[in-house]
């Protein structure tokens, strides 16, 4: 009897398997498509969203690195394909769940950097109702939302298992070498020259700034799994392997950002060994910045001398840096901050609206300001600020929004770090110093509004949120060997 259903089951097995190939072959080689092929893939992430969403979660991380971009400049819309379409059904989903089920953690929910998220999402959403271009700062809202849904909100409560926060990290790190492979091989192709490192990570990534961002981020990461506790030597060695990967991907990116906020992580990863109290590193900060604005114009002055331009020389490219006078990149970047000021000053509370910095900001420019690569056409990008940006589109609210949540951020992290455990210790410092990259990063460049860039930012925050709140309380190993 148990023979008989066995080959009845085997039976159909293989009649469903032999109809699926005919009517796939059938659709290749009659009608010359291939989407029948996809079927089963599409059926089992189906079923993963409805069984497990957390898995669906690790998958679009995975995917993020390798997603291509589809652009409709009319709408200033752009869609990641697969990442995004992903990550829309998980807002589906976990909405449909809290409003029917309603059982999510609580501690996560009224965790402060969650409040902040509240805040910078309804002011989007007031400045998206007063926008100039309100189809534009809805979408940009709406994608804003399918970023923070999964990578904050779902995965917050999914690291409560540690060997989440590992896979998380350690699938877009895989995921990132498969674009280094591609990038490195395609840039040995021009003799690693500097030029054609802006653009040799294309589809992947739209060019090297954000590349160098997303390596500078998980740097840190990679350099403390070399040492993180209880390894065994072949995963040192490992770790080891990627970071030096990353290093040397990083030092051929040519993103002199990216350089930069590696070295300011590094910088702040000895304070905190030097154990240097965060208020006061905060107060410096922010003297610094008060004394670089009362003296701006003498800055300026001396930046202006300044002729080295971007070079493949390590060195002479990092001198290219204070370049404001010659330098078509510094240039511009100085043209968009000007534009965003003005922009500012003209709608100082409520901004243009989410998103719209693009196709507005043309006529805030100053013929002494362009460049040979500016544009009035709203056809390449934004302000070049994670903070200017925000100032320009959503006004002061928007701009204290991301200040609070990026403060707020590096607190948490570096609170877990001052009274975890080992393991603790080093998990909360390896991502607060990802993110300090990246919002370092972010003086001069913008990406939140890319999934490249949002899966790890909104991801590392969701991990120091899940450590404080799952696993703040854990024994330190110490206690366990003194009783």
């Amino acid at each position: 009897m148990i023979q008989k259903e066995q080959t009845k089951k085997l039976v159909v097995f293989y009649f469903a398997l032999v109809l699926f190939l005919s009517l796939g072959f059938y659709y290749m080689l009659k009608k010359e498509s291939y989407w029948f092929f996809a079927l089963p893939l599409v059926l089992i992430v189906a079923y993963y969203y409805l069984v497990s969403l957390d898995k669906i979660v690790l998958l679009i991380t995975f995917l993020t690195p390798l997603a291509v971009t589809l652009n409709d400049s009319s709408l200033g819309a752009a869609l990641s394909v697969p990442s995004e379409p992903l990550m829309f059904g998980v807002l589906v989903l976990f909405l449909g769940n809290l409003i029917l089920v309603g059982n999510y953690n609580r501690k996560v929910s009224t965790h402060i950097i969650a409040y902040l998220i509240y805040f910078n999402l309804f002011w989007m959403f007031v400045t998206s109702m007063t926008s100039a271009l309100p189809l534009v700062s809805f979408k940009h809202l709406l994608s804003r939302i399918w970023f923070v849904v999964p990578f904050f909100f779902v995965a917050s409560p999914m690291f409560r298992v540690k060997k989440n926060i590992h896979k998380f990290l350690w699938l877009y790190i895989l995921s990132l070498t498969i674009v280094i492979i591609y990038t490195l091989i395609r840039h040995s192709g021009y003799g690693f020259d500097e030029q054609a490192g802006h653009w040799v990570m294309t589809p992947f990534y739209n060019d090297h700034t954000a590349y160098g961002a997303a390596l500078s981020m998980f740097i840190p990461v990679l350099a403390g799994y070399i040492f993180f506790p209880k390894l065994s030597s072949w995963q040192r060695i490992t770790s080891l392997f990627f970071f030096v990967l990353f290093a040397v991907a990083l030092t051929f990116s040519y993103s002199r950002a990216a350089w930069l906020s590696t070295a300011v992580a590094l910088f702040v990863f000895l304070l905190v060994m030097l154990r240097i109290r965060f208020r006061w590193v905060a107060t410096g900060t922010v003297l610094i910045l008060v004394l670089a604005f009362s003296f701006q114009q003498q800055i300026f002055s001396k930046l202006e001398k300044n002729k080295q331009d971007s070079s493949t020389s390590f060195v002479d490219h990092v001198k290219s840096m204070s370049n404001i006078s010659s330098d078509p990149s510094n240039m511009e970047r100085i043209n968009r901050w000007a534009s965003a000021i003005r922009m500012f000053e003209q709608r100082p509370l409520f901004g243009w609206g989410p998103g719209t910095y693009q196709f507005e900001y043309a006529p805030f420019q100053l013929a002494s300001e362009m460049t040979q690569i500016s544009t009035n056409l709203g056809d390449r990008g934004n302000a070049h600020s994670e903070y200017l940006g925000p100032l320009s589109e959503e006004g002061i609210p928007g701009l204290i929004s991301v200040l609070l949540l990026v403060g707020f951020a590096i607190k948490t992290g570096l609170d877990i770090h001052k009274k975890g455990n080992t393991e603790l210790k080093f998990l909360s410092l390896m991502v607060t110093l990802g993110i300090i990259a990246y919002f370092f990063h972010g003086l001069m460049n913008d990406f939140l509004a890319t999934d490249k860039l949002s899966v790890p930012v909104w991801g590392f925050m969701a991990i120091l949120v899940s450590l404080e709140v799952y696993h703040s309380k854990e024994v330190p190993a110490e206690v366990h060997q003194e009783s």
